[in-house]
């Protein structure tokens, strides 16, 4: 007892200790934001924001390390996640809303089915390679924990570069749709493998483990989806004018309750027993779809600048944080062998993922709409790995014994900082190998892409042509999807907003204009 309050000193001495770590976390802000500056406007493409924010989370905390005053400025879990929260919420109303979801169906491909095939692929070559004896052996259920929290991508450093440089708006919309979306299915295959093996794997059978995981997909995506339309509906109606309100508490009022309700869809689902991040997710796309139109102009100027702000600390915070944190937690770094080869199986899964995809969503479409192979390149090259993985790395940590989820950890933190500084600094060069640049407000490449916003529609003379079943199914599914896109305008559109939405989709930029290009303007 008396250790444990020398240790801890007087409640003065910790509210001074306090002070100092958030004096210094201030002062790594304000030094983060100054160096981005300066690096964006002397277009140094090489070291990135995200990448520059992390460096100085590392060299911060390798400095408090060996001063032996870390303690003064660590960070809780907790706090990681709920910026992760702040940013999810933010990156919803970034989405322009046209090139999203005229590439909806791709999105929903590469996002769902394509993280899900790099997770399994993942997993299924980190078991082999610890049978082979390439690298440390973890439990099968483990691997697969380990392939689902690796597959959430987080491509800031590679969008914000897109964004500056200028690609094309449907490459844009693809790369940035994937990482809003395939966060959900991350953090969903990760939580049914967390409870497959909580609840003895060898008892477990195929069935119950759909079951689980559909348990907590669709009942995530069902919640957020019924707050995003409830919220709509609400403001639709204008309930607040017949309170007798004058105009500017209406405004004020309007302003507070958006905002609080993504994160009413957050405590719901958690308290449902359900995953938070993903219900908040499909919650932000419906709001932006649907209530962000009933606001009036300046509550629209008011909300935008608000999330916009908010992502821009929370992402700065959350890169300086990932890098702190490498510095002063204990990793497993004897495991080399198990670091290099996940880096190598997740490289492998990430090319399966993309180019499987791909084909399939080729096969759907005509000659003149085909994803051209230098944008299947990019977005193969654009799988960083960055917030979402590192805070299901640090969950695995307390959710697997025996040090298997520090070793997991150890792989996550390498991975993250390697993808972040090598691949982010070399997107420039990538872009211009592949030929994409330049092009970002034309969308014009010469392959089959129009300067429409989306890609051209696709007419029912040219899917008869297709004689392949396969094609036809996929053609099946690609006209349900175009009719669920004539279901919203026709009839969702007019009935949850007071206006039909394509004024809003004309003046959607296609790649807002923020400090980076995937959350301020999002995995």
């Amino acid at each position: 007892m008396d250790n444990s309050t020398a240790e801890k000193g007087s409640p003065g001495q910790e509210q001074q200790a306090a002070g100092v770590g958030i004096l210094l976390q201030i002062m790594m802000l304000v030094l983060s934001f100054v160096v981005g500056h300066v690096l964006r406007r002397h277009k140094f493409y090489y070291l990135p924001e995200a990448s520059a924010s992390l460096l100085i989370g590392l060299i911060v905390g390798g400095l408090a390390n060996i001063s032996d005053t870390e303690r003064s400025i660590r960070f809780s879990i907790s706090l990681f996640f709920l910026l992760v929260v702040m940013i999810s919420i933010s990156s919803q109303f970034s989405i322009s809303i046209k090139p999203f979801f005229s590439n909806f169906g791709a999105i929903v491909t590469f996002a769902i089915f394509g993280t899900f095939i790099a997770s399994v692929v993942t997993g299924v070559l980190v078991y082999l390679g610890g049978l082979m004896y390439l690298m440390y052996k973890l439990p099968f259920v483990e691997c697969l924990m380990f392939g689902a929290l690796i597959s959430a991508t987080d491509p800031v450093t590679v969008l914000s570069i897109f964004q500056e440089l200028g690609t094309d708006m449907n490459l844009y919309a693809l790369v940035f749709g994937e990482s809003v979306l395939n966060d959900a299915m991350a953090i969903s295959l990760y939580r049914t493998m967390s409870v497959v093996r909580s609840n003895d794997p060898s008892g477990q059978n195929f069935f119950m483990v759909i079951v689980r995981f559909l348990e907590t997909f669709v009942g995530s995506m069902s919640a957020g989806v019924g707050v995003g339309f409830t919220s709509a509906l609400i403001s639709f109606l204008n309930l607040f004018k017949y309170a007798g309100l004058d105009i500017d508490n209406l405004q004020n009022l309007e302003c507070c309750l958006f905002v609080l309700f993504p994160y009413f869809s957050y405590m719901l689902a958690e308290g449902l027993g359900l995953s938070g991040i993903v219900s908040i997710l499909f919650t932000g796309i419906v709001m932006k779809h649907y209530t962000f139109s009933n606001l009036s102009e300046n509550s629209q100027r008011f909300v935008s600048d608000f999330f916009h702000l908010i992502s821009s600390l929370a992402e700065t915070f959350i890169f300086i944080y990932m890098g702190f944190d490498i510095a002063m937690e204990k990793h497993s770094w004897s495991h080399v062998g198990f670091i290099f080869f996940s880096i190598l199986f997740i490289a492998i899964a990430r090319a399966v993922n993309v180019f499987s995809c791909a084909y399939l969503i080729n096969l759907v479409r005509p000659a003149h709409r085909q994803i051209p192979s230098k944008h299947q390149k990019a977005l193969c090259y654009s799988g960083l790995r960055g917030a979402m993985a590192f805070a299901l790395a640090l969950q695995s940590v307390h959710d697997l014994e025996e040090g298997h989820g520090q070793i997991i950890f150890t792989a996550t933190t390498a991975i993250v900082v390697l993808t972040v500084l090598l691949i982010g600094g070399s997107t420039g060069t990538m872009l211009e190998a592949l030929q994409v640049v330049g092009d970002g407000h034309d969308a014009h490449l010469g392959e089959g892409f129009e300067g429409n916003n989306g890609y051209v529609p696709t007419s029912r003379e040219e899917d008869e042509t297709t004689g392949n079943k396969l094609r036809m199914k996929l053609k099946e599914f690609h006209r349900s999807a175009a009719s669920f896109s004539e279901i919203d305008r026709n009839y969702l559109t007019p009935f949850f907003t007071s206006q039909n939405g394509d004024s809003e989709d004309e003046e959607d930029d296609p790649m807002p204009s923020s400090r980076r290009g995937v959350y301020h303007g999002h995995s």
